[in-house]
């Protein structure tokens, strides 16, 4: 798991920016927080963050470059 954190934390900005568009939001993001050890707040993520917390992560990507917010 700890690869996979790595992996998403040296995308290139652009990557980062794609996966925080609804729907891949929330399968990419919510593993992510999953793999840092926020199991529940993954889950909910995966659920619920394709509709709604997406706009979060986008913000996040656009403001810090990575995902800075709920990580």
């Amino acid at each position: 798991m700890k690869d996979f954190v790595k992996f998403i934390d040296n995308l290139p900005f652009i990557v980062k920016l794609i996966f925080a568009l609804p729907g891949i939001d929330g399968i990419i993001y919510g593993i992510y927080r999953i793999a840092k050890g926020r199991v529940l707040l993954g889950v909910i993520w995966i659920f619920v963050g394709f509709a709604i917390f997406w706009i979060i992560d986008l913000y996040s990507v656009i403001r810090h470059g990575k995902l800075q917010y709920f990580v």
